[in-house]
């Protein structure tokens, strides 16, 4: 078994680093201090491509494959210090594009995926509720059947890219006593009479990333906004989250070799009783383990990809990934801010950035506490 990367898998690393750093850290933290995104940042992105990464060329897309893709990743979570972008731009991949190519017809592939890549559309996608976060599918949206459409009623809480979303994929309960089987997937244009949008949340990081409530208040959408068919919802969001916690995590990978490497430097400059500090087994033991859950995690997730680039699916080997990386990177976080000492909990050396944009990993695309239940389930408990 070989894991040496090719040429041109390293080689668009590379290139996404050098784009990263060229064109999307500029006035970042004027940004993260008044929480805006970063709308110029979004369309640099869409001009290299990284919006159409995932898509096939004759949406306007790049065609990669999913190991690509994660290089891509792992490129842009090292170099962008801008992490509410990344997590924007994840989102409109992995919950927005992909279902819409995977579960939707030619009608409506042709009309939102060559938007979408081109950046003139922001997607999302809407599923947690204030009483429905890790029990997804207790939600109370209701989608009821009219002559022509669906009308939906409900409000949707903490959904990333709401404030800036031009179409939302909104999970709705069409035939609640299916229970999983009847949840449904609509595709929502922001304009829709019936929906609105809160005021973005503010939180502790990811600033940049807009967050907030979606609301719908008999809100009319005609047939061809189903996703799939009636009762696919749930196939729609395990099928999104696989891919999720697939490549976003991606980009964790990327920075936690960024603070390894930050670290590492920091310990050789530093001295303190006479030596560096990286001689001292306190220090040269913290880094000893985040170059170790760095290599771990890159096998985890590669596996990942490997298994998708098969045609095969991953959800308990994505679970594992998910969680393991998602931890790991707080502590990577919270190691190089002990090793900076009080430098690292101030803003020069950009750290307890990291920390704050690592904690919500444990959150978001199903909480630590879910993938463990994911796995566990997968093993028959």
């Amino acid at each position: 078994m070989d894991f040496t990367l090719s040429e041109d898998l390293t080689e668009l690393k590379k290139d996404v680093i050098q784009f990263a750093r060229k064109k999307l850290n500029e006035g970042f933290r004027e940004r993260e201090k008044s929480s805006q995104f970063n709308w110029n940042g979004w369309k640099e992105c869409a001009e290299y491509g990284l919006q159409g990464m995932p898509l096939p060329e004759e949406y306007g897309g790049l065609g990669m494959d999913i190991l690509s893709c994660l290089m891509a990743m792992e490129g842009l979570g090292y170099a962008c210090q801008d992490s509410g972008l990344i997590f924007a731009l994840n989102t409109h991949l992995w919950t927005c594009e992909m279902p819409i190519l995977k579960f939707g017809n030619e009608d409506q592939k042709g009309r939102y995926l060559p938007s979408l890549v081109r950046g003139e559309m922001i997607g999302g996608h809407a599923m947690t509720e204030a009483d429905s976060g890790s029990d997804a599918f207790s939600m109370r949206t209701k989608a009821e059947k009219t002559g022509n459409g669906y009308l939906l009623n409900g409000t949707k809480m903490f959904i990333t890219n709401a404030p800036v979303a031009d179409l939302l994929i909104i999970f709705a309960v069409t035939d609640r006593s299916k229970r999983f089987a009847g949840i449904s997937a609509f595709l929502v244009e922001r304009g829709t009479p019936g929906l609105e949008f809160s005021k973005p949340i503010e939180k502790l990081g990811l600033k940049t990333s807009p967050l907030g409530e979606v609301i719908l208040t008999d809100c009319e959408v005609p047939e061809s906004a189903l996703l799939g068919c009636v009762g696919l919802g749930s196939a729609i969001f395990n099928s999104e989250m696989e891919w999720e916690r697939s490549c976003l995590f991606a980009t964790h990978l990327g920075a936690m070799e960024r603070l390894l490497e930050d670290s590492v430097r920091y310990s050789r400059e530093r001295k303190q009783f006479g030596q560096q500090i990286g001689q001292f087994q306190g220090v040269s033991h913290k880094i000893a383990d985040m170059k170790m859950n760095l290599e771990v995690g890159r096998l985890m997730l590669y596996k990942v990809a490997i298994m998708k680039k098969d045609g095969r699916r991953a959800p308990l080997e994505s679970a594992i990934a998910k969680l393991f990386i998602s931890e790991k990177y707080v502590e990577a976080s919270l190691a190089a801010m002990q090793i900076h000492g009080a430098y690292g909990y101030t803003t020069e050396f950009d750290i307890e950035r990291h920390l704050r944009d690592s904690v919500a990993g444990t959150i978001y695309s199903g909480s630590s506490e879910i993938q463990r239940n994911i796995i566990a389930s997968m093993l028959g408990l």
